[in-house]
């Protein structure tokens, strides 16, 4: 019997405390947080505490293929011991990742998530405003403070946090086991339909400006590179007051390729 093929996301059905993480977090010293070792992966700040590394990993937020180790700092919280208990011994790293205000993560996938024996990428959002957006395959996944989803990283994915707070999460990377590949099926039919974000609805407002405007389509067409094409697209759109990024751009010519493609395809 083939497994099921794992869903995008999946919002799953567990207790988290939120109360006391957040007070756990605060407990958390300022000089505890280092930047992400992928600094060309993000604009601003995105830094990280390790609760559980690989014990081979070269710095403690980076992956490694070694056993889990804990650090010691949060073993005397309470709060963080009863939420890692829940998985039974399967996570195989967790950290503690900050998106700081005005921060954003850049498009990109992470292909080692997508094996079929990779880990299993869980969010636990602690912190986070109404306004910050996580992007997976262009849609918006509603994670809110106190749930817990999993997520399939190996898809294209971005954050953009235009709040004045930190956006926090819990991110912990598991073993693919049984019991929770079944938590995370069991998930699927709570989980909210993912809607096109921000940027998502005002490329797709620019291109109807631009279908209707011939003097506006004909100056993109005056574009003959391709990074050229892109950077004056998202300049123009900053003009008509509709905010979107290159990665928008990018995504809107990967479809043309491939419905250009699919036309040619016996059916």
């Amino acid at each position: 019997m083939t497994a099921r093929p794992l869903p995008a996301c999946s919002r799953l059905p567990m207790r988290v405390d939120l109360p006391a993480l957040l007070a756990a977090l605060g407990e958390v010293e300022s000089e505890a947080w280092q930047a992400h070792f992928n600094s060309g992966y993000y604009e601003g700040d995105w830094s990280g505490v390790a609760l559980i590394s690989a014990a081979d990993a070269p710095l403690p937020l980076a992956p490694g293929l070694g056993a889990p180790r804990a650090s010691t700092w949060w073993q005397a919280q309470p709060a963080w011991q009863e939420l890692l208990g829940q998985f039974h011994g399967a996570v195989r790293s967790a950290r503690l990742l900050r998106l700081g205000p005005g921060a954003r993560i850049h498009e990109h996938c992470d292909p080692d998530l997508g094996r079929p024996d990779g880990d299993l990428r869980l969010h636990v959002p602690l912190q986070s405003a109404e306004s910050v957006e996580f992007l997976l395959d262009g849609l918006q996944v509603p994670m809110r403070p106190g749930e817990c989803w999993f997520l399939d990283l190996s898809r294209p994915h971005r954050v953009d946090n235009p709040s004045a707070s930190a956006r926090i999460h819990l991110v912990l990377d598991c073993a693919p086991e049984p019991w929770l590949l079944a938590l995370i099926e069991e998930g699927r039919v709570g989980t909210p339909a993912l809607q096109p974000g921000r940027a998502v609805r005002a490329f797709a407002a620019f291109r109807q400006r631009v279908d209707l405007d011939a003097k506006l389509a004909n100056h993109l067409r005056a574009c003959a590179d391709t990074q050229d094409f892109i950077r004056e697209a998202v300049r123009l759109g900053e003009t008509l007051g509709l905010r979107f990024a290159e990665a928008e751009v990018r995504a809107a010519m990967r479809q043309g390729r491939q419905a250009w493609t699919d036309q040619w395809r016996v059916h």
